[in-house]
């Protein structure tokens, strides 16, 4: 099947295309509206003269596509709402330092860090001024604070910060994760500074969190352990906020994460289950029509419960379009199904586009309905049992055809025992799922047995103790696997090229399938060569030193960490990741750098910097040294003073004045990120 030979696929294409271009181009608000009338206009216009089907009008198809382009980039901007005067940028862009009384309305939880509450905000007003706008809200814990409610709205005297950039190389960025949600400042806020007002506004994510909490406190008396409640509010509200970081590193290392994750698999089972239970609809006259419009608000409604994360909406998206052809008996193609709902989702949300689990969702549907049918009529047991798990085998292996090449690129690891987790979870997801839907709804009605409650719990920590020991077979468990976004270009084209060529053995398509290896060879030779030869790097570590000294394909990194910074660091394993560098080594801090003819001094604690035989380039303060600055500078007449995270802030501002005066270069780590040094 050429899935090009349908429009609505190269429409979709088309829209993708224009997203990218509008985010990454950073095209002014006005001339892509400007240009996207025009075009529509003259799409108008040759729709009006044309008397042959679209499909032979061939400046017709052009300019439609063109437009779709023009309308990704305006969807982006009219997305964004920086792009509009009374975003509350406008209002802060003279100075960050300056206090601002600011209202907002708490819009989402995050899941917390070791020191702050996290929330996203709205900003509502700005000095009494409205304005728009989503920020980051940073709560100090303490011992007494309570954790704020969506909807809740506050007013603080308060300052916004910009978000910050990685400080180290190969790093997550999240300033470029928060950017993709419209995020641009963070607000840090104590408790006490914040004044709450009284609103009887309520919006549909409040009303979700309501629904969410008014379960949660129905399910409470029961006594679920901790770790199973926060299962069944990732598998039936899609809230996983409180699943701790252990159990949630199972399930990634057991290759299972998908199922914490409100996706296709659970909106279809809950499909299942409503068209079930609907049935009886269909006797009554228009009993189709009624049953499709309670399925598609049933759907919805539970996507907005779930918290309309990018994966949830693009499976009720889908499985809407599925329920609309399946009740009313029009034929559904699936491509056609998946582009419209691809469609519809980014002409609302364009930034999904860039959201891991959106992408993940679809590519593995692709894959699965593209490649399970051939995988599956390898072997066809009569068997009914047999059959079914066989089917679940092979559906497994066609999705992550689809997602390994990105799973690489985002996480550098691969379960290899994914399929023991599936086979043995996903048969039994739809009867969790179905009996966790009872569980709610008995509670709701203070009807729910302790004894189906137990049962319930006694299954969810089954499934947990599982996914526990399939993680920690850590033999099959492979991690640091570099793989960069050409890796992922060129894995997809082979894919491709294989399974085109596997459908129809033919000479284009042997051709074809050639080309992809010779183009990955090519991209494995390119990278090979592009891997940084000789690099030093001054990583920044909060109160600690770390060094690292890159070349001959690896990297020697020296520091002063315990052995339990020791385990809980990833700076050198993510620097190493990102550059496909093989081996690391360890050392001991040396004294002097002898880098290709530039030289590094070291200065410690201890103060030590009266060296006569050389005048160092470069010279790193790392434990607070207690020295007169000046003095170091007149004496060994350094090109640039470097500081890095083990220093005492106060000692660091205090070095940064005194290298300011006398204008010479100053490199602080916690602010500028990690010194890098091609020698």
């Amino acid at each position: 099947m050429k899935l090009l030979n349908f429009t609505i696929i190269k429409l979709t294409f088309c829209l993708i295309l224009g997203i990218v271009l509008g985010y990454f181009l950073n095209i002014p608000v006005h001339i892509s509206a400007i240009g996207t009338l025009t075009i529509l206009v003259l799409l108008f216009i040759l729709l009006t003269r044309s008397k042959k089907r679209f499909s032979q009008n061939i400046w017709f198809g052009c300019v439609a596509f063109l437009a779709m382009v023009l309308v990704g980039i305006l969807t982006v901007n009219l997305h964004n709402q920086k792009n509009f005067t009374n975003h509350y940028s406008n209002s802060i862009s003279k100075s960050l330092d300056e206090l601002h009384t600011v209202t907002f309305r708490i819009r989402e939880v995050l899941k917390p860090g070791n020191y702050y509450d996290k929330y996203v905000i709205d900003i509502l007003e700005i000095n009494g001024n409205k304005a728009i706008g989503k920020s980051l809200l940073n709560i100090k814990k303490d011992s007494i604070s309570n954790n704020l409610k969506v909807d809740n709205i506050f007013v603080a005297r308060t300052n916004f910060k910009n978000l910050i950039d990685p400080l180290n190389p190969g790093q997550f960025n999240y300033k470029n994760y928060l950017k993709k949600k419209y995020i641009y400042h963070q607000l840090f806020v104590e408790n006490t500074a914040l004044l709450q007002l009284s609103t009887k506004h309520t919006t549909i994510f409040g009303l979700a969190n309501n629904i969410r909490a008014h379960v949660n406190a129905k399910l409470k008396p029961y006594n679920f352990k901790p770790d199973e409640l926060a299962i069944i509010n990732a598998l039936l509200l899609g809230q996983r906020q409180d699943i701790s970081e252990e159990v949630y590193t199972s399930y990634t290392n057991a290759g299972a994460i998908h199922i914490l994750a409100v996706s296709g698999l659970h909106v279809g089972i809950i499909l299942l289950i409503l068209s079930i239970a609907l049935k009886a609809l269909e006797r009554l006259k228009h009993g189709k029509l009624i049953k499709t419009i309670l399925l598609v608000l049933m759907l919805w409604s539970f996507a907005i419960i779930a918290g309309l994360s990018a994966s949830v909406t693009r499976a009720v998206t889908m499985f809407s379009i599925v329920a609309i052809g399946m009740n009313l008996n029009r034929p559904t193609n699936i491509y056609n199904t998946l582009a419209i709902s691809i469609l519809v989702i980014l002409l609302i949300k364009p930034l999904f586009l860039f959201d891991v689990g959106f992408q993940l969702s679809y590519l593995a549907v692709l894959a699965i309905v593209t490649i399970d049918p051939v995988l599956y009529k390898l072997w066809q047991p009569k068997n009914w049992l047999l059959d079914k798990y066989w089917h679940t085998f092979t559906i497994t292996i066609a999705a992550q055809f689809g997602i390994i090449p990105i799973s690489l690129y985002y996480f550098h690891q691969f379960p290899g025992l994914f399929f023991i987790s599936n086979l043995v979870i996903i048969p039994f997801l739809g009867v969790v799922l179905a009996f966790g839907v009872l569980i709610m709804l008995l509670a709701v009605l203070n009807v729910l047995p302790k004894i189906i409650a137990s049962l319930f719990g006694s299954v969810i920590s089954w499934m947990n103790n599982f996914i526990g020991w399939v993680a920690h077979q850590e033999g099959f468990l492979f991690q640091d696997i570099p793989f960069n976004i050409l890796y992922v270009l060129g894995f997809y084209g082979l894919t491709i090229a294989f399974f085109k060529w596997f459908f129809k053995k033919n000479y284009t398509n042997l051709k074809l399938l050639l080309i992809a290896i010779i183009l990955l060879q090519c991209i494995f030779i390119y990278t090979e060569y592009s891997k940084p030869e000789k690099q030093f790097i001054v990583f920044h570590k909060s109160r600690y030193s770390l060094i690292g000294d890159t070349h001959n394909n690896k990297i020697t990194f020296a520091h002063d960490f315990d052995s339990i910074i020791t385990l809980n660091t990833n700076v050198i394993r993510d620097y190493a990741v990102k550059h496909h560098l093989k081996t690391e080594e360890q050392q001991n801090i040396a004294p002097i750098y002898n880098l290709n003819n530039k030289i590094l001094l070291v200065v410690d604690s201890l103060g030590v910097y009266n060296v006569t035989r050389f005048k160092p380039d470069y010279v790193l303060l790392r434990q607070s040294p207690k020295i007169n600055l000046n003095r170091l500078i007149d004496s060994l007449k350094p090109k640039q003073i470097i500081a890095d995270g083990s220093n005492y802030k106060s000692y660091i501002e205090h070095w940064e004045v005194i290298c300011k005066k006398r204008k010479l270069p100053f490199h602080q780590t916690s602010k500028k990120g990690a010194f890098v040094l091609n020698y």
